[in-house]
């Protein structure tokens, strides 16, 4: 009774997020009428739920259904479909004096009972080792009815173990055998501890894709079992202590391998071979040792003769800018001559882009390459330092959803930088539309841009050492492959988070995105509207957050989704995308979500759209009436005919 609350004004509005939904639920709701009421007053209202009209024909009448004052009367649901955001109001009918009452109201899930996950002997196994670590003391099944805080499980009846995530927990001694026992395993991270001894044989984890043994005490051999994995995409033993030579297996393999910090060697040959290796490697050293030694006293001769008007630019910051320059000599970018790049780009003819210190122009390369040519502007230092912190960092960083970086040219006072053309131009381009651009309508295609830009910018943030900033993320730095696969771009503004003289701590960034970019990115996938407008935002706001935040927490969800949507989408995925954008967008950092966090949330909303495009039925029935009621996804109700109230609900019960 302390908890009821009564619509003055004729209506009581809810908006519900039910996380792990949508998903078959029993919901009921819990009415007793506590005030006196006059022979001549009556409390009457209805269930409204948009786009489900059929909901409002039962009409509750508190006092009579529950038979009395302070009487209890529950009708609910045993078996309904709800949606992830579950919108719905109590109104009061016309010939009703008073507003409507709701005392409590009770949504469970029903979720399948299983025997437990497949992985659970192992795992527990695996806690077991470590009694003393506060991690190791959850207990119980580590799927089941919710995983451990460092595992993450699938979502079949009998769960099994993806993840497992115990970076820099303070761990000794050997990698643990139960590991290698998890043969649905995808990802390992055991970075950031002491593990001591050889790396184990994980040959019976088939689906294992990223794998972090960075930063450990590990020795040994690199086992031949890991060049066996199939599905390896990533591997990073950097910084331990590792000796021999690396798989021949692992070496032919594409994926994202980092093995500094060892003393690893390349692949090992036949003794024979080997011999002839050395032989070889040798006079080709001999031969580039002179080669260089000639070009040094040429490039002496060249400058005593004519110094150059770059040697002057530099000559100022020389110390403070010495350690860009020994930074990119270490990486393996690939150096064009200008040459090159001005027979490629028709000396600069085609200007397909600008941003980031400088103008882009389309090149195709002497092989058929097609690339993207950035040249910087020289005009400050500060141009300069961004390229070679472009250089430094790009030449380091490949993953398929960041722009592929090429090389770059320094030359005649000119610092370029080369990447891969993409066909499709920018994000933004597809967003507003043009003459020569293809607007994207459909709402799936949309996500999976999200999804992919997310993941570019989840690797930045996770899968750098150290961790890389973008700080410009927008929707013209998120470029579209020929396949409309997203990949993001610029890294002009990147920053390593890592304190450093040669880093720059100035904010940076586009007007209207700055700091909480990416949450503004979901937002204009589904308006579809610039960040900023006078036009679009109406008379009193000029900016998509505060316009979307508005409508968003008023309900009205319908208010900012783009009228050139194709129709079919899922409204509760696109609640999903608005409400994670709105918090991507909390004026404070600490109550952001990570980037991983949001990647989730977006593969959840493409999960609610794949869902919704397979064929489902779902069922409604009431165990205590005699009808039966039917509810899908679909916002249809089927009703048997002449249904009576009793008939849609649960009977009374009285307490």
């Amino acid at each position: 009774m302390q908890t009821a609350v009564v619509g003055q004004n004729g209506s009581l509005n809810y908006r519900l997020d039910l996380e792990g939904f949508p998903g078959n639920a029993w919901a009921v709701s819990y009415f007793a009428e506590i005030e006196d009421l006059a022979p001549d007053e009556t409390r009457k209202f209805k269930l409204v739920v948009p786009g489900m009209p059929l909901f409002s024909k039962p009409t509750v009448d508190v006092e009579e259904n529950a038979q009395g004052k302070y009487r209890l009367y529950q009708p609910g649901y045993t078996n309904v479909t709800l949606p992830f955001v579950f919108s719905f109001e109590f109104k009061k009918t016309n010939d009703s004096s008073k507003g409507p009452i709701l005392n409590a109201m009770e949504i469970y899930k029903h979720v399948q009972i299983t025997m437990g996950s497949q992985d659970a002997n192992t795992m527990s196994s695996l806690a077991s080792r470590y009694p003393q670590a506060g991690w190791a003391q959850e207990g119980g099944d580590p799927c089941l009815p919710v995983s451990w805080t460092w595992v993450q499980c699938s979502s079949e009846a009998a769960p099994r173990v993806l993840s497992i995530t115990l970076s820099e927990k303070n761990i000794t001694g050997s990698i643990p055998e139960e590991l290698t026992k998890l043969s649905a395993l995808v990802e390992l991270r055991l970075d950031g501890n002491s593990f001591s001894g050889g790396i184990p044989d994980f040959s019976g984890c088939r689906n294992l894709q990223y794998i972090h043994l960075e930063n450990n005490q590990l020795n040994g051999a690199l086992p031949s079992s890991l060049g066996e994995l199939p599905n390896l995409k990533e591997l990073y033993i950097q910084n331990n202590r590792l000796s021999g030579h690396i798989p021949r297996a692992l070496s032919k393999k594409s994926i994202i391998f980092n093995s500094s910090g060892n003393n690893l060697q390349g692949p090992s040959d036949s003794i024979s071979r080997g011999t002839i290796i050395i032989i070889v490697c040798a006079v080709v050293g001999a031969i580039l040792l002179l080669a260089i030694a000639i070009g040094c006293c040429l490039c002496t001769h060249k400058r005593k003769k004519k110094p150059s008007r770059e040697t002057v630019v530099l000559a100022a910051p020389a110390k403070r800018l010495g350690s860009y320059f020994s930074e990119v000599a270490t990486e393996t970018a690939h150096r064009f001559a200008l040459s090159e790049i001005e027979d490629a780009t028709d000396k600069f003819e085609r200007r397909i882009g600008s941003g980031g210190f400088g103008i882009v122009y389309y090149g195709k390369l002497a092989d058929g390459r097609e690339i993207a040519v950035k040249l910087l502007t020289n005009d400050s230092y500060q141009g300069i330092r961004e390229f070679l912190n472009e250089v430094a960092l790009l030449s380091r960083i490949h993953h398929r959803n960041l722009v592929t970086f090429l090389g770059y040219s320094q030359q005649d006072g000119k610092n370029i930088l080369v990447y891969e053309f993409m066909h499709n131009g920018t994000l933004k381009e597809h967003l507003r539309g043009g003459p020569n651009d293809v607007k994207i309508t459909s709402w799936v295609k949309r996500l999976e841009i999200a999804e992919d830009a997310a993941k570019g910018i989840e690797y930045l943030h996770t899968g750098c050492s150290p961790t890389i900033i973008h700080r410009d993320v927008k929707s013209s730095n998120i470029l579209l492959d020929k396949n409309m696969r997203a990949k993001v771009a610029d890294f002009g503004l990147s920053k390593p988070a890592v304190d450093g003289s040669h880093v720059s701590s100035i904010v940076r960034g586009t007007v209207g995105y700055l700091d909480p970019d990416f949450g503004v990115i979901l937002l204009e996938l589904i308006s579809g509207h610039e960040p900023i407008s006078s036009d679009n935002f109406g008379l009193n706001c000029r900016n998509i957050v505060a316009w979307a935040r508005s409508h968003i927490e008023s309900g009205n969800i319908d208010a900012i989704i783009d009228a050139s949507l194709d129709t079919g989408y899922d409204l509760q995925s696109v609640w999903k995308i608005a409400e994670v954008g709105i918090m991507c967008v909390k004026p404070k950092g600490a109550q952001r979500p990570t980037i991983s966090e949001v990647l989730k949330e977006i593969q959840d909303a493409i999960a609610i759209e794949v869902q919704r495009e397979a064929p489902q039925v779902q069922q409604l029935m009431s165990k205590r009436s005699m009808g039966s009621v039917s509810i899908n996804t679909d916002n249809s109700v089927d009703l048997e005919q002449n249904a009576s109230f009793d008939e849609m609900l649960m009977r009374p019960g009285l307490r």
